[in-house]
């Protein structure tokens, strides 16, 4: 790949990057909501929707309708999936495990023109598909995690079946480092370096932050790249907001197994006002319209800059 075509691409992934804090912090300004998260992944979806995964064209309606119940049972053109493109076997398949991360996914797909921006109208608002906790009818969603835990090994099992019928398109699985404190993800893990699904690549927000806190003070975890390398794993640890070692992480040769990036994020990279509320930053409810205001003006201050 020629350097200028890497820079090209570099930016235009640093550029859906940025676009998801703006969005996020302009929204949270407003409804409040899942900041931490925007600001630790937005490099790691930047790539993944700019860059690394190989998607087809939506098929989904840019503005979602309204959500039926039961009259859609069966029915894929409502499926949140159809907007990465279906299942075509020769496309990527993407998995989001820690679905309170869908305001991040819905900015991606915005700025990838996959969705329109006017439909984040509809946020966690009733009957929605813009849920603020993503569903397998939310735009991007595979399929509902349940608990966490569960989507990787949902993902496992679309990656066994891709890899025994033939498809090239390979599986992407999204998971947040607290999911690591689950006894189910490492049972998917080790089911996952035994069947050699090398045609799964998992990334992992490794912000150290979860609902009650840090992680390290819930459930310490780390060495996590020697703990996956146990489990028959290739595992690399990188910045997870240089966009470029996330993507080189991705092209090294796996030798037959799995592999795990760990990228290792700030929970405020971005929007530094948010440092104030560390370590209490897993959602933001704002104590006064004093504080609102102050992330009234970072946002404008942002947008007026991009």
């Amino acid at each position: 790949m020629s350097n200028e075509r890497r820079s090209n691409w570099l930016r235009e992934c640093q550029r859906i990057a940025d676009a998801i804090r703006r969005r996020a912090l302009t929204h949270t300004v407003v409804h409040g909501g899942y900041l931490s998260q925007a600001c630790s992944s937005a490099e790691v979806f930047g790539l993944l929707y700019g860059h690394q995964m190989k998607l087809g064209p939506s098929q989904g309606p840019k503005v979602p309708p309204l959500y039926e119940g039961w009259k859609e049972s069966g029915d894929d053109r409502v499926a949140g999936m159809v907007y990465n493109g279906g299942r075509a076997a020769e496309t990527d398949r993407f998995f989001l495990s820690p679905t309170h991360y869908a305001l991040v996914l819905y900015c991606a797909l915005i700025e990838t023109g996959r969705l329109d921006e006017g439909a984040l109208d509809q946020f966690n608002t009733d009957g929605s598909r813009m849920e603020m906790i993503g569903g397998e009818r939310s735009p991007g969603v595979e399929v509902n995690g349940g608990s966490f835990g569960q989507a990787i090994s949902q993902a496992a099992g679309v990656a066994w079946a891709r890899r025994n019928q033939g498809d090239a398109g390979r599986v992407f699985a999204f998971l947040g480092d607290g999911e690591l404190q689950e006894g189910q993800t490492w049972e998917a893990v080790m089911s996952i370096a035994d069947m050699k699904l090398d045609n799964m690549t998992v990334f992992v927000d490794v912000n150290r932050m979860q609902c009650d806190g840090l992680t390290e003070t819930v459930v310490g975890m780390e060495p996590l790249d020697e703990k996956f390398r146990a489990f028959g794993w290739e595992a690399r640890k990188v910045d997870g907001h240089d966009i470029g070692a996330m993507n080189d992480a991705c092209a090294e040769t796996r030798s037959g197994k799995p592999l795990v990036v760990l990228a290792y994020t700030t929970p405020y990279h971005g929007i530094p006002l948010l440092e104030k509320r560390f370590p209490n930053l897993h959602y933001v409810r704002f104590k006064s319209e004093d504080e609102r205001a102050e992330y009234k003006e970072a946002a404008e201050t942002m947008n007026a800059t991009r």
